[in-house]
Order: structure tokens, then C-alpha cells, then sequence
């Protein structure tokens, strides 16, 4: 470079992730509770953690624990230098131990050296990364519960409702509203008990030391011991006892770097929860649809507006929904992918965690926060309900016409003469029943009155009250984790 050619300009400062192209995620609070800041909070917080179960075992000094616990809960760590810095190490707790250290050094040399001690990158970043997600799951799991609650509601509200039920996008059989309101309650629950059985028994700590075998731990151990020993057994499970008891994560049976069955099991269970709303979800863009016309979502003056069509209000909550349904599976997927791993630690497999848990966190979180509002406030128009179910001019009960006909016209003529009269009332336009009275087959067939009972669709849900009822008996795991037998 010759001192005529300019200095080559100076890179600017990247602008923070807005969720401008993730709106279900976007200003909910499982958005801040998985930034980056957050993350580095949990880091920090395990850093703390270690040192205090450390003093609790007299490895440490009770003082410096405290110090360092102080200052983890105080410092103000450069987040962006932080991460640049990672990109020299593959990882960022190489550069937080650093500074942190630091950080602790100007409150008290002595207790500097005790930060991190015995510990590896991997410990570190796994248990925040477990403490992150412990974080968000709290907040999930009140939102779901939310959720149910109000699909319960609509369920008993609902549960004579009479509906069309629809089949590979065709009229079927009548169903009841309630049913269907029932069976999405359904599964929210199942999604409650999932995240709640990972929540509060499967997001451990993470304590291995430098290949999962502690040996860092114990000779710090050793050295901090009078004797200069320490039990090879039981030092590693009372330290793991203490650092679980300080985070409130789960026990590990063993050091976890390479056996990555938590993070697939979080993985597996945030799908299944994106995937359960995203069913709502795409059920309630169907009813909504213009010519069908059964639900509505809560529309708040403003909320879906077209930018060219003044006159659409657009599904906006099950859009968003719907949109993360389709995205966490995909990325559970990776998670799931990473679980074939290598050595001690991967090149590259744990490094891929990271990004995909925080939006599977994230997505199914909005997606949950999107579900409340939706659940809370859609609108049943149970008018139209009826109007859609009488469409076919009672065709919809075909099914029941001809197991009462079976054994009075044998079971394949009866079949035959249903076909051909549904046939023919689709082709005229007439009513089911204007094509049956006029079919001598059926002269002295059926009761006076019989007929007209038997084409009423409100008349042939089956035991759809009976499944409401059985399905809102159903209750919500509770917050320990305590799951219905």
C-alpha cells in the first residue's frame, strides 16, 4: 500500500437483529429472552454458578465465589466484541472468560483466579444454553396454558354446534364445532406435557471439563484439598449435585459434549409444539376463508389490511402461526442431525446448535404468544355453520341414510340407490330428500316422518358431545412437571 491509495474505509456497525422478516417473533417476550444479551446473561450466570457450588464443596474460597458472583450480575460485557472475537476461537466464551476475568480482577485480584476454574468453553456455553432455554420454556408454557384454557372454553361453549366435517377438502359427515375445538385443545396439551417433561427433567448442566472425564475439576479439587486428594467418585457427582442445585437445570448421568440427546429432545418437543398451533392455525384459515365464512379471527382496527385491497382482512395471527409451524420442524431437524457427532467435541456440529436452537426457541415461543390472542378472541359464527352444512341438501348424511337402509334394502342396493340419488339431486340441484321421495324403491320403506329426521345433519354427530365432554376431562399437566397417567 503506497501512501497515495486511501485507507480503506472502516466497516460499519451491523444494526441488531429487528425480526423484520420474522413478525411472530417479533417484540414477544421469548424474543428477548433468547437475544444475544440474554444468552451472554446465562453464560455469566453459569460462570457464578460453578464458583458458588465450587465454594460449596471448599474448592473455592466462599469469598471470591461471591465476588465473582457480584460481578457476573453486574458487568457490562461488549456483546458485538464479544462475538467478533469468537470468530478466532469458534466459540464465545473463550473471549467472555477473558474479559469476565478481567471484570473480576478490578474488584479483586484474588478472586479473579478462581473464574472458570477447572472448567472448558463447552461447560460453559451448554449450561447457558440450557438456563436460555429453561427461560423461554417458562414463558412458552404460560402461553400454551393460556391457550388451552380458552380452547377449553370454546370447546363447552361449542359443543352442540352443529358442523360440516371435511375431508380431503370435501364435505364428509356432520361434526360438532366443540369436537374440533376439543381436539386442538388436545393438542396443546399434548405440547404442554412435552416441553414441561423437558423443562423440569430434561435441560441438565453441562460439567465435563476438557473431555468430559472432570479431570480439570478434580486436580483443583486436589490442590485446594489438605491431604492433596480427593475421591475420584464422589467429588464429580457432588460437584455436579451443587452446580445443578445452583442453575435449578436438571442432573446429568453423565457429561453430555457429545451425547447431544437434550438438545434434540428440546428440539423434538419446540417441533411438535409449532406444529400442534400450526394445525389450529391452518384450520382456522380454512374456516375463515371467504366462501365458508365459520371463524374470524380478533381484528384490531389496522391489523390485517392489504397494502392494494381495501376491502380484505387477512388471517394475520394464523398466518404467523402457520408460518413457524412450517420453519421449527425443519430446524428441529438440524438439532436432530447434530446428534451424530464426533470425538469428545465436534468441528462443527455443536457450533451448528446454536443458531437453530435459538429460533426453534423463538419461532415456537411466538408462535405460542400468537395462539393466545388467536384462541382468546375467535369469533364462532355458528349461523353460518349451519347455513355451509345444509349446502348439499342433506347429501352430507348420506352415510347414515344408507347404514338405516342396509338391512331393510340389503346393504349393496342400498349403497347403489344413494349413490344414484346423490348423484342426481348434485346434477338437478334439488334437495336429497325431493329425489328420495320420488324413488318407488323407498315406497313404504320408512316411517312417515322417518325420512326428514334421518336427512337433519344437526342429528348425526355421533358421540361428539360425549368426546367433548371425555376430552375436557382431560387437564393440564401441572407446573412441576407432574404429567396425568
Amino acid at each position: 500500500m503506497t501512501g497515495t491509495e486511501p485507507a480503506p474505509a472502516a466497516r460499519p456497525a451491523p444494526e441488531p437483529d429487528t425480526g423484520l422478516l420474522a413478525p411472530v417473533r417479533a417484540a414477544t417476550p421469548v424474543e428477548a429472552a433468547t437475544s444475544d444479551r440474554a444468552w451472554l446473561r446465562a453464560m455469566l450466570d453459569a460462570e457464578a454458578a460453578l464458583a458458588r457450588a465450587q465454594a460449596r464443596l471448599g474448592t473455592v474460597p466462599r469469598r471470591a465465589a461471591e465476588t465473582i458472583t457480584d460481578v457476573a450480575g453486574t458487568c457490562d460485557l461488549d456483546v458485538r466484541a464479544l462475538a467478533v472475537a469468537a470468530r478466532e476461537t469458534a466459540n464465545p466464551v473463550v473471549g467472555l472468560v477473558a474479559a469476565f476475568t478481567a471484570a473480576v480482577a478490578e474488584r479483586d485480584a484474588d478472586a479473579a483466579e478462581y473464574v472458570h476454574r477447572g472448567s472448558t468453553s463447552q461447560d460453559v456455553l451448554d449450561t447457558g444454553s440450557m438456563l436460555v432455554a429453561a427461560r423461554a420454556l417458562d414463558l412458552v408454557l404460560a402461553d400454551l396454558r393460556r391457550v388451552a384454557a380458552a380452547l377449553g372454553a370454546l370447546a363447552a361453549r361449542h359443543r352442540d354446534t352443529p358442523q360440516a366435517g371435511r375431508t380431503l377438502a370435501l364435505h364428509a359427515v356432520p361434526v360438532t364445532f366443540g369436537l374440533k375445538a376439543a381436539g386442538w385443545r388436545h393438542l396443546v396439551l399434548d405440547a404442554i406435557e412435552r416441553l414441561a417433561r423437558v423443562r423440569h427433567h430434561g435441560l441438565p448442566v453441562s460439567l465435563g471439563g476438557a473431555a468430559g472425564t472432570l479431570a480439570g475439576y478434580l486436580q483443583y479439587a486436589e490442590l485446594a484439598a489438605p491431604g492433596g486428594e480427593t475421591d475420584h467418585g464422589a467429588y464429580p457427582d457432588r460437584l455436579v449435585d451443587a452446580y445443578a442445585a445452583e442453575t435449578g437445570l436438571a442432573r446429568p448421568a453423565l457429561p453430555w459434549h457429545a451425547l447431544r440427546t437434550p438438545v434434540a429432545d428440546l428440539a423434538a418437543a419446540l417441533a411438535h409444539t409449532a406444529a400442534a398451533l400450526g394445525k389450529i392455525a391452518v384450520d382456522v384459515q380454512v374456516l375463515a376463508r371467504t366462501e365458508i365464512g365459520e371463524v374470524a379471527e380478533p381484528a384490531p382496527a389496522g391489523r390485517g389490511v392489504s397494502s392494494a385491497m381495501p376491502h380484505k382482512r387477512n388471517p394475520v395471527l394464523a398466518t404467523l402461526i402457520r408460518s413457524a409451524a412450517l420453519q421449527v420442524p425443519v430446524l428441529a431437524a438440524g438439532l436432530t442431525q447434530c446428534l451424530t457427532t464426533e470425538d469428545e467435541r465436534s468441528a462443527g456440529a455443536w457450533h451448528a446448535e446454536w443458531p437453530l436452537l435459538r429460533d426453534c426457541l423463538r419461532l415456537a415461543g411466538g408462535a405460542a404468544r400468537t395462539a393466545v390472542e388467536l384462541a382468546e378472541g375467535l369469533t364462532v359464527d355458528a349461523a353460518r355453520m349451519r347455513a355451509n352444512l345444509d349446502l348439499t341438501g342433506s347429501r352430507i348424511v348420506s352415510e347414515r341414510l344408507a347404514a338405516v337402509l342396509a338391512p331393510r334394502l340389503g346393504k349393496a342396493a342400498a349403497k347403489r340407490l344413494l349413490t344414484d340419488a346423490s348423484t342426481a339431486a348434485e346434477r338437478e340441484g334439488r334437495p336429497l330428500a325431493d329425489v328420495l321421495a320420488g324413488l318407488p324403491a323407498l315406497h313404504g320403506v320408512c316411517e312417515p316422518g322417518e325420512m326428514a329426521a334421518l336427512l337433519d345433519p344437526a342429528r348425526y354427530t355421533g358421540a361428539a358431545g360425549h368426546l367433548v365432554d371425555r376430552a375436557l376431562r382431560r387437564p393440564c399437566s401441572d407446573e412441576k412437571g407432574d404429567f396425568p397417567t
